[in-house]
């Protein structure tokens, strides 16, 4: 049998046994090709799960491979992570944990709202991929989806942070926002919206200008 040299640790062996955790389509490739990366998207999910501890009913607008959703789920009590890509719904559907149950569901969010009420949406890196055209459309559908009292929080590249972009991420980024122009946004679909900076890891209220990525915290849909 083998062992390792501290037994403390002689537990991993029997947990490998039951099958290694996975990644995800896109957060594997991201570990294979920008492994620092996959931090600053953790990050991205803390501060979601931070401002949304203790809510009853969550929903992920947007998910992908939705690596980072079980950071939110250990603060919440329900996450309904939604995507419009069944590939990746289906896998995520594979990989779903015991330990952190998560409900995947094939949804386009410019087709209408979500039913069942939520305390909580967000969206990480998905509203700069939504065209101009259609934006208000995708926001009122997310803020139709919440209760009366629930909150929401999207996250976007900046548009200063675009000069930095990969090729890759500039092809898919068609409508990037500087921080007045993601309240404006978010203020025609909700009285209440706090824009925060995010620079790699750190989320701050400094300078909006120089910030990587913007978040937008919304409260009172309209």
């Amino acid at each position: 049998m083998e062992e390792t040299k501290e037994a403390q640790y002689q537990f991993l062996i029997e947990l490998e046994k039951q099958g290694l955790e996975q990644l995800g389509l896109m957060s594997s490739q991201v570990w294979r090709d920008d492994p620092r990366r996959l931090l600053f998207v953790l990050a991205r999910y803390k501060f979601v799960s931070k401002m949304f501890s203790g809510l009853k009913r969550v929903m992920e607008v947007g998910c992908a491979d939705a690596f980072g959703t079980r950071v939110v789920r250990q603060e919440v009590a329900e996450v309904v992570a939604t995507d419009f890509d069944p590939v990746f719904i289906a896998r995520n559907q594979q990989r779903i944990s015991e330990k952190w149950p998560i409900t995947f569901k094939v949804h386009d969010m410019l087709a209408g709202p979500l039913a069942g009420g939520f305390d909580g949406a967000y969206a990480v890196d998905v509203l700069e991929h939504i065209p101009a055209a259609d934006e208000d459309r995708f926001l009122g559908n997310i803020a139709a989806s919440l209760n009366p009292q629930g909150v929401c929080l999207i996250g976007s590249p900046s548009l200063q942070s675009q000069v930095y972009a990969s090729p890759p991420s500039k092809a898919g980024h068609v409508n990037c926002k500087d921080a007045p122009g993601m309240k404006a946004t978010m203020s025609r679909h909700f009285h209440n919206v706090f824009i925060f900076s995010m620079n790699d890891e750190v989320v701050h209220t400094g300078f909006h200008p120089l910030a990587h990525y913007l978040w937008a915290l919304c409260c009172n849909r309209k």
